[in-house]
């Protein structure tokens, strides 16, 4: 009995914070132990909950100046400057005037000469009927344009006597042509073409309008063929 009293004699309230302590010492195998210090126990206690700043401190924002700045608005001077006025009172009649400067807004060169008149040949303004088309018409109407009847072997000494504006000859690539019927068609006119009449023209036609067919142009006034005077 003794022994059973001072079992149960052992003050308790002493006791139960050893108690306390050593059953919170021990944890379940699995579980995971709680930090009692950590207040609510949620994993972000204790940080900081300041949002960051934004823009960052090391932004470009926060280096640039905190007033922004006004635009400068060019007006068209400042664009694109006016073309410098040209010296008029210097000009002097007869004298070229020369660029003095590499702007492309500066006026052209100008001169008060006189142009020169152009030697490249003219067209002249045909009598109404005298058309290509009034040509090509009166070709191809059965008209009798040659002159002769049969075709002929024409030396120069031959080719030569015709050479009026009633009865012209002309040679053009070795083919001698009646270009009688042809004066009041052609377009650089009749005086124009009387320049090779009764001669050899293929030189002559070659520098003003090669590119003109004169086999098609002038094949119903074909003569003969041009030859030499011992061939003849």
């Amino acid at each position: 009995m003794s022994y059973l009293r001072s079992w149960f004699s052992f003050d308790t309230t002493t006791s139960l914070p050893t108690a306390t302590a050593q059953s919170s010492s021990h944890t379940i195998p699995g579980s995971l132990a709680i930090d009692e210090e950590d207040g609510d126990g949620s994993d972000t206690a204790g940080e900081d909950d300041t949002p960051p700043a934004f823009p960052s401190l090391s932004s470009a924002q926060r280096a640039a100046p905190s007033t922004p700045s006004i635009p400068v608005i060019l007006t068209d001077s400042a664009l694109m400057p006016p073309p410098p006025v040209p010296g008029l009172a210097a000009r002097r009649p007869g004298v070229q005037q020369t660029a003095t400067s590499s702007s492309s807004l500066l006026a052209p060169m100008t001169t008060t000469r006189r142009p020169q008149k152009s030697s490249r040949r003219e067209k002249v303004a045909l009598a109404p009927g005298f058309g290509p088309l009034d040509w090509a018409s009166l070709k191809s109407s059965g008209e009798d344009l040659r002159g002769v009847d049969t075709l002929m072997r024409v030396p120069p000494s031959v080719l030569k006597l015709h050479n009026k504006r009633e009865d012209a000859w002309t040679a053009i690539n070795g083919k001698v042509y009646n270009i009688t019927p042809y004066l009041p068609f052609h377009p650089g006119g009749d005086k124009e073409l009387m320049r090779v009449a009764g001669r050899d023209g293929t030189k002559l036609f070659s520098l003003t309008h090669a590119w003109v067919n004169a086999d098609f142009m002038l094949d119903a006034c074909l003569v003969g063929f041009l030859v030499s005077e011992t061939a003849a």
